[in-house]
């Protein structure tokens, strides 16, 4: 039989299953319940760097939910784990869900919700409010149907995927932290859609390069180096670049700041560029021609200064997000494919900057998906989320979780690779 066709004859027998349909009945039940705690959440504001409100909220959650080992890691994610009925051993694997509590927007920005209709307007509501209502529910669900997987799935509201935050909740999950040795696969929950999954993962790089000089009054000391004007220099010749199409290669210029007052020559001038490829070559080529033509200028500016009028140029690495490929005959893309055609969906593979690019660069099987619903205005203050469809997206993901934990439960040696589903209700409210 082919790998396919075996997929498909587990997710069919998966989907047969009454504790599986006890799980959707709740996600049909409880669409009010995913509502209200995407609007609690998305009021909690999470910074880059100050997600820790939020994550505290998530350890209450947890907890209500009955879920085990239910605590804070090193780098401040929130973690939990749906057990086995079984205690497993110390080094079992795992199957890791995720969504990343944290936003583009700054501390101070106002995060209120507007209902109009079904439509949700908030900062951060579907980016990635919408993934984390969804750890929730898939977490609810599970409970609600006493489903216990034949290994653990770790539930993660994870720190730092956005921006300067660097993937870092990710690195310190599989890199440093307690399950770094134990996680078998990942599915990374992110904002709205249904058919998408993003299979290869977008290497980036972000620079910052800062100058800096004497500063001083703008008459006064008049000829001493002008850190924005060289900044200014150094970002038209970078501009002048030649970046190939193929591998696609992006090089954008995001922030600039410097400067005290207009009659003041500026002490520093710094400026924070974004590097993209699909092709990690590409990117330490592209980051060397940037870092040549930096040194370039100090090399100018040091012939002409001034006795007592230093200039320095230093560039600095602020974000290194690998890029990968998850294999197309990956097992756990086949069950998502299998799962699809389960649903009537058609399977969109993508290609993105998630949580997912750890995993899939060191070679663990991950894939990021959608949570379900529609949205838009993303990483802008009127970014908006309608959850029209949520529930054929959760049902998705649910089928995909438990057929990965199965497929990955050989590493572990248990009685039945099946779904568990004993009789006594679990501690969750939603037991009842």
């Amino acid at each position: 039989m082919s790998s396919t066709a075996s997929a498909q004859q587990r997710i069919t027998r998966l989907a047969s299953l009454t504790a599986v349909h006890r799980a959707f009945h709740w996600l049909h039940l409880h669409q009010p319940q995913l509502r209200q705690w995407q609007l609690e959440m998305v009021r909690i504001p999470a910074p880059p760097f100050g997600e820790s409100a939020r994550a505290a909220w998530f350890l209450d959650r947890f907890r209500e939910l009955g879920l085990t080992n239910v605590h804070l890691d090193e780098e401040g994610n929130a973690l939990a784990e749906l057990a086995p009925s079984t205690a497993p051993q110390p080094d079992a694997p795992c199957i890791l869900l995720s969504a990343h509590l944290d936003t583009v927007f700054p501390t101070g920005t106002l995060c209120e919700p507007v209902e109009t209709g079904p439509r949700i307007y908030a900062p951060g509501i579907c980016d990635n409010a919408a993934g984390l209502t969804a750890l929730l529910g898939l977490a609810a669900a599970l409970r609600y149907a006493h489903i216990l997987p034949p290994i653990p799935i770790l539930f993660a509201a994870n720190v730092g995927e956005e921006g300067e935050g660097d993937l870092r909740g990710m690195r310190h999950l599989f890199e440093r932290g307690s399950y770094r040795n134990r996680i078998a696969a990942g599915i990374a929950l992110e904002g709205g859609g249904t058919n998408t999954v993003v299979t290869r993962a977008l290497g980036s790089l972000r620079l910052r390069i800062t100058v800096t000089g004497p500063g001083g009054h703008s008459w006064i000391d008049a000829g001493a180096p002008n850190p924005i004007f060289i900044l200014s220099r150094i970002l038209n010749a970078i501009a002048e670049i030649e970046l190939p199409t193929d591998p696609l290669t992006t090089l954008s210029v995001g922030h600039i700041s410097g400067g005290t007052s207009i009659n003041s020559i500026p002490e520093s001038a710094i400026a924070l560029l974004d590097l993209r490829s699909t092709d990690r070559a590409q990117i330490l080529t592209t980051e060397a021609a940037v870092r040549r033509i930096c040194d370039s200028f100090l090399i100018a500016s040091i012939a002409q200064r001034a006795v007592g009028a230093p200039t320095n140029i230093n560039v600095q690495t602020i974000g290194n997000r690998p890029a990968a490929t998850l294999p197309d005959n990956s097992p756990i893309l086949q069950t998502l494919r299998a799962v699809d055609r389960h649903l009537n969906l058609r399977t969109e593979t993508r290609l993105g900057s998630t949580d997912a690019n750890i995993p899939i660069s060191l070679g663990i099987p991950a894939i990021a998906v959608g949570s379900g619903g529609n949205g838009g205005g993303i990483h802008t203050l009127q970014e908006w989320y309608e959850p029209a469809g949520r529930e054929t997206a959760l049902r998705r993901i649910l089928l995909t979780l438990l057929d990965t934990t199965r497929t990955n439960a050989e590493r572990y040696p248990v009685s039945d690779h099946s779904v568990q589903t004993p009789e006594a209700p679990g501690n969750s409210s939603f037991d009842r």
